[in-house]
């Protein structure tokens, strides 16, 4: 569920272009779907006080965990953008990226047999 924004990036002019936020860059060494979550393990405030106004924002919002998505909603930033700058935070070792379920190998036995289960619940 997406909460009120707790911080937004008020401080920048809505003329400032989103590359200008990544320094041109659209990419990340993270694999960040939209549904991946982020959290911050270790909330450091002298830490906070050098961030740039947007990677502030992630930071603060992900003191409890959240997804790219709903930063990306709450904030108003395009996502590609919130991409990279969780991609920068991580870097930083200041927000911890969950694995999703594309981060895991499927057993093929346990799936069928996950199978097997839901048919006999429904028959």
């Amino acid at each position: 569920m997406v909460s009120q924004p707790q911080t937004h990036p008020d401080t920048r002019s809505s003329r400032v272009r989103p590359y200008t936020l990544t320094g041109g860059r659209t990419r990340t060494r993270h694999q960040l779907l939209v549904e991946t979550m982020i959290s911050v393990p270790d909330y450091d405030a002298e830490f906070a006080e050098t961030l740039m106004p947007e990677s502030l924002s992630v930071y603060e919002l992900a003191r409890t965990p959240i997804s790219l998505a709903e930063l990306s909603a709450s904030l108003v930033i395009p996502l590609g953008v919130i991409r990279v700058l969780v991609g920068d935070l991580a870097a930083d070792g200041a927000v911890f990226i969950h694995p999703t379920g594309h981060s895991y190998q499927y057993d093929h036995t346990i799936l069928e047999r996950i199978l097997d289960g839901l048919n006999q619940i429904s028959a």
